[in-house]
């Protein structure tokens, strides 16, 4: 039986130490250095290193769990327990020297996530969770607001399918814009939901992106008190390319804003 409140904190341990290298390669980062995966979606030796070093780290914490990882340098064979990470999301941010940018990392068994935890690179804030033990951030509970729709702060990320996704970021912004208190997109959707979980972002949604980087945030959202689902209002997101994360109060009002678009 895993103790998850204190594999979390051998996680978190695990996602600073790689966080103090990243911002150490940051400070003489080559821009040379960087490689397109596709247009717009950038990918570095920073990313690739992370991950190798988070991997090898997480193997001697869990030996016989599989791996998805944003960077392939590990595989998944159908394990009981899985680590799902992302060693730089927000790398389009990181090669800018723009904030933020995090390290995330989840446990997942089958569909159920049984912990998360995202470190902010620049700020060095950890924030963390596992099942049943609530939310936290460097030590401290956190949890979701308790604002409406008139007064909320949302963020809509635009993901790199500019073409599919164009229709709806418009249908999105034309909704939203002027309804609420504003509107933010910030580059780092593990960032983004660990501020929903927060009570700093009301809400937040985004298509088109992996795994790695929603899974530690979801759990973290749910664990302060929020609302996770697909784009179709479903619970069941772990294996989709969407999600929208609330502090429940504004959930209705963005799930039907994407109906039928």
């Amino acid at each position: 039986m895993i103790n998850l409140e204190l594999l979390t904190i051998d996680v978190c341990a695990v996602a600073r130490r790689v966080a103090e290298y990243i911002r150490n390669e940051r400070r003489n980062f080559n821009q040379n250095c960087v490689e397109h995966k596709q247009a717009h979606d950038y990918v570095s030796y920073v990313d690739k290193q992370s991950e190798e070093k988070i991997v090898a780290q997480l193997r001697q914490l869990l030996p016989d769990a599989g791996f998805i990882t944003e960077e392939k340098s590990a595989t998944y064979q159908g394990e009981d327990y899985c680590w799902v990470v992302d060693p730089l999301d927000g790398t389009t941010n990181f090669i800018h020297a723009f904030s933020p940018y995090a390290v995330s990392i989840a446990l997942i068994s089958g569909k159920e996530i049984l912990l998360g935890v995202v470190c902010d690179v620049p700020t060095a804030s950890c924030y963390y969770a596992w099942k049943g033990g609530g939310a936290w951030m460097n030590g401290n509970r956190i949890h979701v607001s308790d604002r409406h729709l008139d007064d909320a702060l949302l963020c809509l990320q635009l993901p790199y399918n500019n073409e599919a996704y164009n229709p709806v970021a418009k249908h999105l912004i034309d909704t939203f814009y002027g309804r609420v208190a504003s509107i933010r997109m910030i580059g780092s959707a593990a960032i983004a939901l660990c501020l929903v979980a927060q009570g700093c972002l009301d809400g937040y949604m985004e298509k088109y992106i992996g795994q790695w980087d929603y899974m530690a945030g979801a759990i973290i959202v749910n664990e302060a008190g929020g609302r996770v689902s697909n784009y179709a209002g479903s619970t069941d997101f772990t294996e989709g390319n969407d999600v929208v994360a609330t502090n429940r109060l504004v959930h209705d009002d963005m799930l039907k804003a994407v109906a039928g678009v």
